[in-house]
């Protein structure tokens, strides 16, 4: 089971991830990239209090399963680990957090923006 939920983690993490970082360009998802991008603020910087700034629940959960399978030494950052993983280098783990921190605000930026302006349209046409 485990084994299975560690491939589930790595499909439904990297889509969430991904969907964080692009769910904005698409008039049809624009609200809902909106709600995750503010769900995920919350948990960085809201849960981030209790247990670390950054705090993502999906990371923290999936390090259990790893943990389980005999994983050891694992990154406090879901993006380090595959990184290093994928490219072979250990990457340095303040770069790659203010990477993330960076395109996160960004993305939730553009977000409010497009919502923004969608809004403004939608109240013109009417």
């Amino acid at each position: 089971m485990d084994a299975f939920l560690d491939i589930a983690f790595l499909v439904v993490h990297t889509a969430l991830t991904v969907f964080n970082l692009t769910g904005w360009m698409w008039e049809k998802t624009r609200r809902v990239h909106l709600a995750m991008m503010g769900l995920t603020l919350l948990s960085w910087f809201g849960l981030g209090v209790f247990y670390g700034w950054g705090y993502c629940p999906c990371t923290d959960w999936h390090w259990e399963v790893k943990r389980r399978l005999g994983e050891t030494d694992l990154p406090a950052s879901y993006v380090k680990y595959y990184l290093d993983l994928a490219t072979g280098i250990s990457w340095d783990a303040a770069f790659v957090n203010a990477g993330v921190l960076a395109l996160g605000l960004a993305a939730f930026a553009a977000s409010v923006y497009v919502n923004l302006v969608a809004e403004r349209r939608r109240r013109d046409e009417q």
